[in-house]
């Protein structure tokens, strides 16, 4: 029998959903048949589902419950986990460095590292793009990860805390909350951000008022929010949103953000000292021309349709740091999770016939269509979008049905990470406590 040493090294970097989800596949396929060493690098210790973030930031959604921790998750599915965040790779020798990781005073506790790989899977997502604007790194808060969802939280309760407090009037734009970006992470947040306004003021924050002191507007630079997505869907999220009272400012661009708010190009001024800024994504700066690699003007890793990049065929790429042909045009595939998902199936059987030298297949993007949720307001949709010859055009959900398909996608990658058993056990423990807890995470 193959010793560990032996076996072929497959390194894959990221632990996101897809990430994960590989992991997780292939521990029990090679890695617990002792058909390869499977090794997952993350710069966190613990995963969650990056379209939840925006619930997080809210408080609708506690990330101490709905957390993964990578070391139990990879000895319970025959995988190893590293600590790290990699910043270096060494293509001739086939090595990739982690960053020295650091503890909250600045002490280095874990030295650098080298990793020696096979088979190199990068899967890093992508992080917010600020587009070099002056005044956003400094003055408005991102939401690429948990622990900036935290943060935002904390920063509410701040916020609230303190106009609940002082006995001056509140400044123009105290509570004033503008989202830059149109997305569905800023809509999504925007109706959970409603939500949390009225819940504080429920539980005793009853010197503000939700309709006098708080304002939530979207701005964006194109002609309507949801701009990827059909026009229909569009208006709908759009007719929901002005039901709650949330503006939304199409066709505005940013010029600069300032503690008091944002500037636009044709002079417009929008006051709110809580300002989120989710206008547009890029991947990780460490990936850009990494030792000679492919890169577009946003980092991504430019991929062939079997997933490898194109300048090196043991080094495969996906998710959002991906930039992966769809045959026939000259777009790529957008970064979406049910994207990431995909991928993530294919390089399951891409690797068993990699192991067995066949030849890779192909990846072809299929799009199941769209989803918004608007947290207990609403939640609009799109299904089959571009699944030719078998129906025409989209069907258009909304109400009770959407959010059941909405909720089916978590569903869905908490099975890939769980298995059937530990799913249902998790979901029926979460209606019999629901009742018993605040919709709010209030500390």
């Amino acid at each position: 029998m193959n010793t560990t040493s032996e076996l072929h090294k497959i390194i894959i970097v990221g632990g996101g959903a897809g990430g994960l989800e590989l992991a997780t596949s292939l521990g029990h396929k090679l890695g617990k048949k002792k058909k390869a060493d499977i090794t997952l690098v993350d710069g966190s210790r613990t995963h969650l589902w990056k379209p939840l973030l925006h619930e997080v930031a809210a408080g609708s959604l506690n990330s101490n419950e709905d957390e993964v921790g990578y070391m139990a998750q990879a000895h319970w599915h025959h995988f190893r986990f590293r600590l790290g965040y990699m910043d270096g790779l060494d293509r001739k020798k086939k090595e990739i460095s982690l960053a020295p990781s650091l503890d909250e005073n600045g002490e280095e506790y874990i030295p650098r590292r080298i990793l020696h790989y096979d088979t190199l899977i990068i899967t890093v997502g992508s992080v917010t793009n600020d587009f070099g604007i002056p005044g956003v790194k400094e003055y408005c808060q991102f939401l690429d990860t948990r622990q900036e969802a935290d943060r935002f939280h904390q920063l509410l309760l701040r916020k609230y805390a303190a106009a609940q407090t002082q006995q001056e009037p509140l400044r123009k734009g105290q509570l004033h909350i503008a989202i830059a970006g149109g997305g569905a992470t800023g809509v999504e947040l925007s109706a959970e951000l409603y939500a949390a306004t009225r819940q504080l003021v429920e539980f005793g924050l009853d010197r503000i008022s939700p309709e006098k002191d708080v304002k939530i507007t979207i701005i964006d630079a194109a002609d309507r929010i949801l701009p990827a997505l059909p026009e229909r869907l569009s208006a709908n999220t759009e007719r929901a949103l002005h039901q709650l009272n949330i503006e939304i400012l199409s066709g505005q661009r940013i010029v600069k953000a300032t503690p008091e708010g944002f500037h636009t190009e044709n002079g417009r001024f929008i006051p709110a000292e809580i300002k989120v800024w989710a206008a547009g994504i890029m991947a990780p700066p460490f990936l850009k021309d990494i030792d000679g690699l492919e890169t577009n003007r946003i980092n991504q890793l430019v991929v062939k349709t079997t997933l490898q990049t194109s300048r090196d065929d043991n080094i495969f790429a996906f998710g959002d740091c991906a930039a992966c042909p769809m045959p026939g045009t000259n777009e790529t595939v957008p970064p979406r999770a049910q994207a990431s998902h995909q991928q993530a199936s294919m390089l399951v059987k891409s690797m068993k016939t990699r192991l067995n030298n066949q030849p890779l297949p192909e990846y072809k993007y299929v799009d199941y269509g769209s989803l918004v949720n608007l947290g207990r307001y609403s939640t609009v949709g799109s299904l089959m979008g571009n699944l030719a010859g078998k129906i025409s055009g989209n069907i258009f959900i909304e109400g009770i049905i959407a959010r059941m398909v909405y909720v089916s996608l978590y569903k869905m990658h908490q099975l890939a990470l769980h298995g059937f058993f530990r799913v249902t056990l998790s979901t029926m423990a979460d209606l019999l406590t629901r009742k018993a807890k605040p919709r709010m995470k209030l500390h």
